[in-house]
Order: C-alpha cells, then sequence, then structure tokens
C-alpha cells in the first residue's frame, strides 16, 4: 500500500521512510529507540489542500496516513517545503524561524527526526 498522494508530489518520502524502517528489524528498532515519539505532519499543497502522515516510532516503526495515535509532536508546513526538506535542500531549523515550519507538542522530540528523514534523503528522488 503506497502512502503517496498524487496531490503531494513529495508524499513519495513518506514510502521511502517506511521502505527504511522496514529495511531490516534492526534498522527499525534502532529508528524506534532514537525517535521513540509519534511524529505527524500536516502538508499544504499550493491548491490549499491539507493531508496528514505520521510516522510511528513509539509503537509500531511505521509510517501511515492521518495523524497516527496520540501524537507526540506535529509538524505543519507546505509539501513544497517537505519535499526541501526531505531532499536536504532545507534545513527544518530555518523553516521553523521564519514561520514555514509550525511545531504542536514536544519541540525537543522533532529535533530526534532529522536521523529518520536523511535515511529516506538518500532513497527519495524528488
Amino acid at each position: 500500500m503506497s502512502l503517496k498522494d498524487d496531490r503531494f508530489p513529495s508524499s513519495a518520502a513518506f514510502d521511502e521512510i517506511n521502505k527504511a524502517l522496514n529495511a531490516s528489524e534492526a534498522d527499525r528498532k534502532d529508528a524506534m529507540k532514537q525517535g521513540n515519539a509519534v511524529f505527524a505532519f500536516t502538508l499544504k499543497n499550493a491548491a490549499g489542500e491539507t493531508e496528514s502522515w505520521n510516522i510511528d516510532l513509539k509503537n509500531k516503526g511505521a509510517v501511515g496516513k492521518g495523524l497516527g495515535e496520540k501524537p507526540t509532536v506535529t509538524l505543519s508546513l507546505s509539501e513544497s517545503d517537505f519535499g526541501a526538506l526531505v531532499a536536504g535542500k532545507a534545513n527544518a531549523q530555518r523553516l521553523f524561524m521564519s514561520g514555514k515550519l509550525k511545531i504542536k507538542g514536544d519541540v525537543m522530540k522533532a529535533t530526534k527526526l532529522d536521523p529518520i528523514l536523511k535515511k529516506a534523503q538518500v532513497k527519495a528522488k524528488l
């Protein structure tokens, strides 16, 4: 089951993150140990539509559609900024400081996402 939504081209990254998490049991456990949270993403595309995905590194070690079960932190940003972030062309801290990335919940947990996004960076062709 693909997590990609054609209205949100950068959402293909969620499939890559899921593949990286499921590459091996050791990778999944390592990511869960590092993250230990439910990360929700709400993306807004150019048409003004929003959609949500989650990376559950607390219970399942998997990626899914929707906000997930009790997200520890929710990140809201534009679809294009998410694409740049996953591709390594944008810096989360700069996006946050410029108001392009909004974070609800545990801001410190959001810093744990970087190594997880980097795993998808190598594989995603955005």
